[in-house]
């Protein structure tokens, strides 16, 4: 008993070719995106020395707590991940001073002005 009913097997062959094709597209449009960053970000170089302690462009800064870092993906990074590695990053500082939010940058995002910088 032949159970596949396809009139058109070549049809389906085709589909499925296209497939793998269509999530290459979506992945490279997925590459472009520059995030939405806060009108009040800043531009900076962060090294993280000893969490919570940082280094904000060469000067010793610190971490707030409950800071979020995110990645270039955009998802949470611990900051003890990241110990001694220079960054380039966008971030916002709580109204205490400390850096609470901090996003690091691709390469893309790095190459872009903030809307305040220009």
């Amino acid at each position: 008993m032949n159970r596949c009913n396809f009139k058109h097997p070549s049809r389906l062959r085709r589909t499925l070719l296209a497939l793998p094709l269509l999530g290459l597209a979506a992945l490279s449009q997925a590459q472009i995106n520059v995030r939405p960053f806060p009108p009040n970000a800043m531009r900076g170089t962060m090294v993280v020395t000893y969490p919570p302690i940082i280094q904000m462009d060469g000067k010793a800064d610190r971490l707030s707590p409950g800071s979020r870092i995110r990645g270039t993906n955009n998802l949470l990074v611990l900051s003890g991940s990241i110990v001694g590695q220079s960054l380039v990053v966008n971030y916002v500082r709580n109204p205490t001073g400390e850096v609470h939010d901090v996003w690091i940058l691709t390469d893309a995002e790095a190459a872009l002005k903030l809307p305040t910088q220009q």
